[in-house]
């Protein structure tokens, strides 16, 4: 098929925030946008690459298939989009129910927080 070369759409680990103190950066002052499946945290990066994390909590997604493929769905959008969240650190959080949702759902509303969260974002100027 058409696929792009890994370095386009690839997921490598320079493109994911790994340790405490990324996320806490995030956490500290981030631009936010919410609905009721996801909350999305952004701030600027300070290496000029768009990174996520994820933070899905047993207690908003109950089992771990649910939140294999609610984590394995926010990486292929946040793959797919990366190009787009240039210099963003994201964290995205779920919210209980999101499990229940379909595929079709969830890839929607993480596309409407992409856009949120720049436009958010690019009002902030601090990284």
């Amino acid at each position: 098929g058409g696929r792009l070369p890994p370095t386009e759409a690839g997921f490598p680990r320079s493109a994911r925030l790994v340790d405490k103190t990324d996320f806490a950066r995030v956490f500290a002052k981030p631009c936010r946008s919410g609905d009721s499946l996801f909350t999305v945290l952004g701030r600027r990066s300070v290496d000029g690459c768009a990174r996520l994390g994820l933070a899905l909590s047993k207690k908003a997604v109950t089992t771990a298939v649910a939140r294999n493929r609610v984590k394995r769905l926010v990486r292929e959008s946040f793959r797919t989009r990366r190009h787009e969240l240039d210099s963003l650190d994201l964290v995205v959080m779920a919210k209980p129910g999101v499990a229940a949702r379909s595929n079709h759902e969830l890839v929607g509303a993480l596309d409407k927080h992409w856009i949120e969260i720049i436009r958010r974002c690019a009002s902030s100027s601090s990284p």
